[in-house]
């Protein structure tokens, strides 16, 4: 017996509002709060000759976590 090869096509389903709506502003009030948070305490204690470097750092390497993390929402 033959079977049928049919080529059936499923409508994408739409996201959840959730995931359309506060996800994104959930992701965003976290990567904010944890990028202002880092910068501040990398220029709590300023030790004498770091100058630009540590802070410099601190938001690069934060950002680059908040990207890799927080990145597919």
């Amino acid at each position: 017996k033959e079977t049928m090869d049919m080529d059936i096509q499923f409508k994408p389903s739409r996201p959840h509002w959730y995931e359309r709506y506060v996800q994104p502003c959930v992701a965003e009030l976290l990567g904010s709060t944890l990028f202002i948070f880092v910068g501040c305490l990398s220029v709590v204690e300023d030790v004498e000759g770091t100058g630009r470097l540590q802070p410099a750092l601190a938001h690069g390497l934060v950002l680059g976590l908040i990207i890799a993390v927080l990145g597919n929402i």
